[in-house]
């Protein structure tokens, strides 16, 4: 699992995770691989970060099918934007990459199976199964260390001077708390287009 967060303050937005990956009871440590879990897009408004939680081959897919798009194609603007920029993913997803869509039998929609967390300069978003799409006004947190992360910037978010200072904090109290988190942390930050 892992820990991912995103926090908007200052006129910035960062993005955080931490190092660790594990498969059952085996840790896969940044002393083994260099475990990096956010990366950078160019977008059709400029960048966007990604990170996601989850099967680790989600990570290779989703920087594949995104560098396989022409940059005019990638819109991340907003809540609209998103949903239908990966609407429009979802087949090649299938078709390229072999997603499979089945999570259960009452599932109304097909399945792309994504935790996500993105940040861009108009803000952080979330991108969950059926595509539906979160936008957060101070910071938001995915993985298995996510609890602890969501606690500790809602305490630091007023006291900190910048969404890194938030950010770290989320992140070092995933990785002191949830066993399947752990450091270094690795850190990405973007200018906003309007500061909140």
């Amino acid at each position: 699992m892992t820990t991912v967060v995103a926090v908007r303050k200052g006129g910035q937005v960062v993005m955080a995770a931490d190092s660790l990956v594990t498969f059952g009871d085996t840790r896969l440590s940044f002393n083994a691989e260099a475990n990096r879990k956010l990366f950078m897009v160019n977008d059709a408004a400029g960048q966007t970060i990604f990170a996601m939680a989850g099967a680790a081959a989600h990570y290779l897919v989703l920087q594949h099918v995104l560098a396989g798009q022409p940059v005019e194609a990638l819109r991340f603007g907003g809540k609209d934007e998103i949903f239908q920029t990966f609407t429009r993913l979802h087949p090649v997803l299938k078709d390229s990459f072999y997603l499979q869509t089945k999570e259960d039998e009452h599932e109304p929609y097909e399945s792309s199976q994504f935790t996500m967390l993105m940040a861009n300069s108009s803000g952080i978003y979330g991108v969950y199964s059926y595509r539906e799409v979160f936008e957060f006004k101070q910071f938001w947190s995915i993985g298995s260390g996510r609890s602890f992360a969501l606690g500790a910037m809602h305490a630091a978010y007023d006291r900190a001077r910048s969404a890194r200072d938030v950010a770290e904090a989320g992140v070092a109290a995933a990785c002191e708390f949830d066993r399947n988190s752990a450091g270094p942390v690795d850190s990405l930050t973007l200018k906003l287009k309007v500061s909140k």
